[in-house]
């Protein structure tokens, strides 16, 4: 892995890893190159894997959360999950273990993937020191050092929030609060304490540690909106600029970063608005958005409602997708909602695309497989080619059996010849 890839951004100098990424995203390295430097483009990098690129200019990208909670944790499971949203298009894996023996869960998830991967270091802070109440700002440090040493590609930390913050959140009149899990432990600590943010009294140390390995900075969205009658408000922009802020101060330090923010429950109306808003802020950072979710109820299809709105999102903007499953505010996901939920936000990155760059040429080449009648042609050329197999096969037909020998491209060839 070339290490401090944003120094030698700066300095001009064009690396292998750019070129890479340059060749994978189909652009010019010099382009490449002032982006990184200019922050608006960030690369992880994972040992054994291509390098991937996320941010202004480049394809939209996606991330599928996995990992044990504290009630379900079955290791062979997990890594099933992260091999089958790696299959399906994957583009980073998020190890968000809090079960188990996490060290083990996560050394084998490398094992057995090649794309990035990010921790949230806190999640495993606490289940070690059995309570959020009980943890250190040094164990935090200590936690974020091993998972650098373990091979993490970036990691998360909710470090863009103060004391006064929380008191205006806690005389807000939002229906839902505060619904980021890494942000509550953090709140929770620091009322608990009455200390500051323990992330953002230790911001240099940390840059340090993740400037060493080139490890992407991921600054998390505490304050992020639990349902789209919570609209943005006082916390909420503040949290925004002291991420902006705190994204300067470490790229300063030699360290990339990925702003997490406009994410959770957003009315569709406000999307468009609200990602533009937040790349204006953040002088055009990646921004990586969890969903968002543009309805409440869809609860069971909340992959579906996500597509909608990722794509929303994408197409004003957004570089960087948080898949959800159907079993979103439910369950832990099993291996098969995994997938659903992987395809429907490469769906959502696709349409985003289109919005942002124009139709592009993979429908191209599906639509000529389709008009010559090209089954296995299509199936390659699709997002889940798997599953259209499954559908087209399971009539045992060399037609489509909603139309047969009644095709309208069949008919309308004959008489166009």
């Amino acid at each position: 892995m070339n290490k401090n890839l944003l120094l030698a951004a700066i300095a001009g100098k064009e690396t292998s890893v750019i070129d890479e990424v340059a060749d994978l995203e189909g652009v010019k390295p010099n382009f490449l190159c002032r982006q990184i430097a200019s922050g608006r483009i960030v690369v992880m990098q994972r040992y054994g894997g291509p390098p991937l690129g996320i941010g202004e200019g480049l394809k939209t990208k996606i991330n599928a959360n996995i990992g044990t909670s504290a009630d379900v944790f079955d290791p062979d499971i997990e890594v099933e999950k992260a091999r089958t949203a790696e299959k399906y298009g994957a583009d980073t894996i998020s190890d968000l273990s809090m079960g188990g023996d996490i060290d083990a869960i996560r050394q084998k998830i490398l094992d057995e993937t090649s794309v990035p991967i990010t921790t949230v270091p806190i999640y495993q802070t606490v289940v070690e020191k059995g309570s959020f109440l009980d943890m250190t700002e040094q164990d935090l440090i200590r936690m974020i050092k091993k998972h650098v040493s373990m091979g993490i590609s970036s990691i998360v930390v909710h470090a863009g929030f103060t004391l006064e913050m929380l008191e205006k959140l806690r005389n807000s009149k939002r229906i839902m609060g505060m619904v980021s899990k890494g942000g509550s432990f953090t709140s929770a600590w620091m009322l608990q304490n009455s200390r500051e943010n323990p992330f953002l009294s230790y911001f240099d140390e940390i840059c340090g540690a993740l400037s060493e390995k080139d490890v992407v900075l991921s600054l998390g969205n505490t304050m992020r909106s639990g349902c789209i009658h919570d609209h943005m408000d006082g916390p909420q922009e503040m949290e925004m600029e002291l991420n902006a802020r705190l994204a300067g101060r470490a790229n300063e330090l030699g360290v990339q970063v990925i702003i997490e923010g406009m994410g959770g429950h957003v009315s569709p109306e406000k999307i468009a608005d609200y990602v533009a808003h937040y790349k204006n802020v953040t002088n055009h950072r990646p921004l990586f958005v969890a969903g968002p979710l543009p309805l409440d109820i869809g609860v069971g299809y909340d992959h579906i409602s996500g597509c909608v709105g990722g794509s929303l999102a994408a197409g004003a903007g957004a570089d960087y997708l948080c898949y959800i499953t159907p079993s979103e505010h439910l369950a832990l996901p099993n291996v098969d909602q995994v997938r659903e939920g992987v395809v429907a936000f490469k769906i959502a990155a696709h349409v985003g695309d289109i919005l942002k760059y124009g139709p592009r040429p993979e429908d191209q080449i599906l639509a000529g497989h389709r008009r010559a009648r090209d089954w296995e042609g299509q199936f390659r050329a699709a997002i889940d080619g798997d599953r259209a197999r499954e559908i087209h096969n399971q009539d045992k037909r060399e037609t489509c059996s909603m139309c047969g020998k009644y095709c309208a491209i069949l008919i309308m060839e004959e008489y166009l010849k």
